[in-house]
């Protein structure tokens, strides 16, 4: 899975150490919009740590552990998409996203999503995929449904950030109900 195309001049590639600089750009861009939600949004805060980030999902990837894509439109770093826990061996992994405001309400985080779990349940047994996310987080919390995904509980106070201690929700779907949906979505109404 080096890129896949996301339509309307939209792409979903590989973020990799060499595009720090870029990284570091963008979160200095839309930072307000992303410390409410991701733990390394305080934490990219220049081209160092940017690096510093972009080599654990390097390094995660190159273990087969985790993985990290950007969304880009005509170009643009938008946005992006991880794998950040991916565990073949148990069967399991989860996704994370973020956007850009000006990026938003054309379905890219969950084209992006459905490109990476395709991958992830068809490409590489994986049997179960996760979508953690805050219970404020409304676009996100749509996004698991666009998805399918069953929401199963919320964990409480299970990290600090920002001097608080937050909740995380937790969605997930299993490979049979992904293989099912797209089954129905192949053979249409009638199926």
């Amino acid at each position: 899975m080096l890129s896949a195309p996301l339509g309307d001049g939209a792409e979903l590639c590989p973020l990799e150490p060499w595009q720090a600089a870029e990284l570091a750009a963008y979160t200095d861009r839309v930072r307000g919009h992303l410390t409410p939600w991701l733990p390394w949004a305080h934490s990219v805060t220049d081209t160092a740590s940017a690096r510093s980030f972009l080599q654990r999902y390097a390094d995660e990837q190159a273990a087969d552990r985790g993985r990290l894509y950007g969304i880009r439109l005509d170009g643009a770093l938008v946005g992006g998409m991880m794998f950040r826990l991916f565990d073949v061996r148990e069967g399991s992994c989860e996704l994370g996203a973020w956007l850009a405001p000006e990026a938003q309400g054309r379905g890219l985080v969950t084209t992006a999503a459905r490109r990476m779990i395709d991958w992830a349940v068809g490409e590489r047994g994986i049997a179960r995929v996760e979508w953690l996310v805050s219970p404020a987080n409304g676009p996100s919390i749509a996004v698991a449904e666009r998805l399918g995904m069953t929401y199963e509980g919320t964990l409480r106070s299970v990290f600090a950030m920002g001097g608080q201690r937050h909740d995380l929700q937790v969605w997930a779907l299993l490979a049979e109900e992904w293989r099912a949906a797209a089954g129905r979505e192949r053979g249409g109404a009638g199926s």
